[in-house]
């Protein structure tokens, strides 16, 4: 299990010129994450700790992105594989697989991801608007796109992109 506990904390800036979304203005340094050969970044402010995957307990009749649920120091915490939420259908477990945690609103939601790779702080500068997009992705579950040298992170909303995963689900539960 690795903690985050002595990572960087958000600073304040103004919001990026030309995106639409004003919740920028307080979210500035973000967990980069990798999906397939995709790297998404989730506001700092979100993480609680990165643990090594383990296996869930599964939960009958729970939908396809939620794998089962974890006991994390007696709080009960669903797992939300983050290949499945996106519609990636070959999922490989391995040695570089992870959980973050995140506190979202008043629940707790561990989801899995093919790794991490590191904190970045992202100037004004360096954040894109979010282009139109087609299809079945819904652009209000992005922040914005990070340009970091000739890295490009997609930045997820991640309490709006996970809603439906978690809609009508209570509070994590202590055991």
């Amino acid at each position: 299990m690795t903690s985050i506990a002595t990572l960087p904390r958000s600073t304040r800036l103004a919001p990026a010129p030309g995106t639409a979304q004003a919740k920028m203005t307080d979210i500035r340094e973000f967990l980069a994450f990798k999906i397939g050969n995709e790297e998404y970044g989730v506001d700092i402010l979100r993480v609680q700790e990165i643990r090594s995957y383990e296996k869930p307990t599964t939960i009958a009749n729970a939908t396809g992105d939620l794998k089962g649920v974890v006991n994390l120091r007696g709080v009960i915490v669903p797992i939300i594989d983050m290949r499945l939420k996106l519609g990636i259908t070959t999922v490989q477990y391995d040695h570089l697989t992870v959980v973050i945690v995140l506190n979202i609103g008043q629940r707790v939601v561990g989801v899995v991801v093919d790794g991490v790779s590191d904190v970045l702080t992202l100037e004004r500068e360096q954040l894109r608007p979010v282009p139109a997009l087609r299809g079945d992705f819904n652009p209000d579950h992005l922040l914005a796109i990070g340009s970091v040298g000739p890295r490009m992170l997609i930045l997820l909303d991640i309490e709006k992109f996970l809603a439906p995963s978690t809609a009508g689900e209570p509070p994590a539960l202590t055991h």
